[in-house]
């Protein structure tokens, strides 16, 4: 993608086109121009850089590598390839920027990592950041996501971290943002709110973007060295859409290209029985800035479902918004079962566990491989599935278990 884009998007007010902005009560707004001011200043200095491309490769194991899925392929048809941030250290994408924040706030001054979590790996991945830099760190997440993702919520109390349980609502991702930003309010000065995707007022789309930009970069040479092509196809999975935006940011200008963000279909598309936000949302405000979101009747934000702890959100990331609006990404949405189904598929083909959150991508490639079976598929194979486990056999069984 070129240079031009990223300087174009988003604006100096936040905006990709008409989503974004920053839509904050006035205490904030002095301390988001100061997070703004100094990610411009510090992230383009040599020291900066130098930083984090030692961490990146040191201590976090990239670059990441691309897979090609020989079995899974031979059963659907296609080419599928993986591009594995399942093997970045803590098992996700969410490292990819939470070191970069983590990095931020430690020139900034900042004593303290404040942060939402839904799958958790947000969580674990900031509590890290804050380990290796010697800072405080309090994560906030719902009480839902707390009893399914249980092993997650034990690796941040190990990393040192305090584990907020939000129990108002649907205890669930959206209550965990508004827990956290309450906490960030009451001490904007000794602490940042790292947010968890490419969601929330400027500047954090853009930072979060800036930061999983590597796995699209790493991705593009990866596979163009594989096969000495492009893929026909590029599938994420899209929450609040970090890990899409990640793998999708080097492949706009690639026409020839065609990207897929998928959401969770959840049980049915009926109100409240998903998370498919750009299929069935329309433009509004949530948690400070512009995006497509679901609506109750009231115009609030909607109740949601996802199998995906990690994808239950009723917003999405204002870039994600504008690309639907530019009909550059194509967004469509899978169902839990057959979430469920690709995670079991891919495990026992590949011997590769998948988060929950990425077998929507996984399921998605399969539809699309027995579509078109002449065609390659790169899928950004976001986390593992460790977290995932007991959760999907205590609900749903082993395959052998159900038919």
């Amino acid at each position: 993608m070129t240079d031009n884009y990223f300087k174009t998007f988003p604006n100096k007010e936040g905006f990709f086109e008409s989503y974004g902005g920053a839509f904050i009560p006035p205490v904030l707004e002095e301390e988001m121009k100061k997070i703004t001011d100094a990610y411009f200043a510090i992230s383009k200095s040599h020291a900066f850089i130098s930083e984090l491309r030692s961490i990146r490769k040191h201590y976090q194991g990239r670059p990441t590598p691309v897979y090609y899925c020989n079995r899974l392929s031979e059963k659907y048809g296609g080419r599928i390839y993986l591009k594995r941030e399942d093997l970045n250290h803590t098992g996700a994408h969410k490292l990819n920027h939470c070191m970069g924040e983590a990095l931020l706030a430690k020139h900034m001054g900042k004593k303290k990592l404040i942060a939402e979590t839904g799958a958790g790996q947000h969580g674990v991945a900031l509590a890290t950041a804050a380990a290796y830099f010697g800072l405080e760190c309090e994560i906030h997440m719902g009480e839902v996501d707390i009893a399914k993702e249980h092993p997650n919520v034990v690796r941040m109390k190990i990393l040192g971290a305090t584990v907020v349980p939000v129990s108002h609502g649907l205890k669930t991702l959206k209550e965990a943002v508004d827990s956290a930003f309450e906490a960030y309010l009451k001490d904007p000065i000794n602490s940042i709110y790292c947010i968890g995707s490419v969601v929330g007022p400027h500047p954090f789309p853009m930072i979060v973007r800036d930061f999983q930009r590597i796995i699209g970069i790493e991705a593009k040479e990866q596979f163009f060295d594989m096969t000495g092509e492009l893929p026909d196809n590029v599938v994420a999975c899209v929450g609040g859409g970090s890990n899409a935006m990640g793998i999708f940011s080097a492949f706009l200008d690639d026409k020839e290209c065609t990207l897929y963000g998928v959401e969770p279909g959840g049980r049915s598309l009926a109100y409240g029985e998903h998370a498919a936000t750009m299929t069935l949302g329309s433009p509004g405000v949530i948690h400070g800035f512009k995006c497509y979101m679901l609506k109750d009747e009231n115009g609030e934000p909607g109740a949601v479902h996802s199998v995906a702890s990690g994808l239950d959100y009723p917003g999405v990331g204002p870039e994600h918004s504008m690309l639907k609006d530019q009909e550059r990404v194509t967004y469509d949405s899978v169902s839990d079962q057959e979430t469920i189904n690709a995670f079991y598929e891919l495990s026992r083909l590949e011997g590769i566990i998948p988060a929950l959150e990425s077998a929507h991508a996984v399921a998605y490639a399969i539809k699309l491989a027995q579509k078109n079976p002449q065609s390659s598929i790169l899928v950004n194979l976001s986390g593992r599935g460790d977290k995932d486990i007991d959760f999907i056999v205590d609900t749903y069984g082993l395959p052998s278990d159900n038919k």
